[in-house]
């Protein structure tokens, strides 16, 4: 595919969440490239998918200080090449490398690990528990966490139910399934 691909800055800006409490409905299944932006209007990182919508969901929930808003191009077939040759082209454009796709990476595209949210009562607890115990502690502190997430997002305004993976909680990771 050899698309001309439009630059960053000719793309328009959307609102990460939109005026009905939604994220990016159109982009449903949409394979494509995008930048999110933060409140600031610094591009905070780039990528690419096979759901643009899953995906800005997920970054969503991962960093949600963090999107504020986006601009994305979609493609009718996948195209690695054509979607990697376009996020250099952006990168450029830019002249920085967004800190979600250098030093923040893991915590932009990682389910988030809630054992780095734990309490120290948390902490502690699970230290000192059996192997039968600290799967079900680590579900414990996944659904504290899972619910701060959701009511911060909701006094953002979100309207629409996410749901988390139900099997990584044990393990003591959030993600949406």
């Amino acid at each position: 595919m050899s698309l001309p691909a439009p630059t960053l800055a000719e793309l328009p800006l959307h609102p990460y969440i939109d005026g009905s409490g939604r994220v990016a409905p159109d982009l449903k299944g949409a394979i494509g490239l995008y930048a999110i932006f933060d409140a600031a209007g610094s591009v905070q990182y780039i990528g690419y998918s096979r759901d643009m919508r899953l995906s800005l969901l997920q970054h969503l929930v991962r960093c949600p200080q963090g999107c504020s808003g986006y601009k994305a191009i979609a493609i009718e077939r996948p195209d690695r090449p054509w979607l990697e040759t376009v996020k250099q082209q952006w990168l450029a454009e830019l002249g920085t490398v967004p800190l979600g796709n250098d030093r923040d990476r893991r915590q932009w595209e990682n389910a988030i690990d809630v054992k780095e949210q734990m309490t120290e009562a948390e902490r502690s607890a699970w230290a000192s528990a059996d192997s039968l115990t600290q799967p079900k502690l680590l579900k414990q502190v996944a659904r504290r966490v899972e619910a701060a997430i959701l009511e911060q997002l909701r006094q953002r305004s979100l309207q629409e139910p996410l749901v988390f993976n139900a099997k990584l909680k044990e393990s003591g990771r959030l993600d949406l399934k």
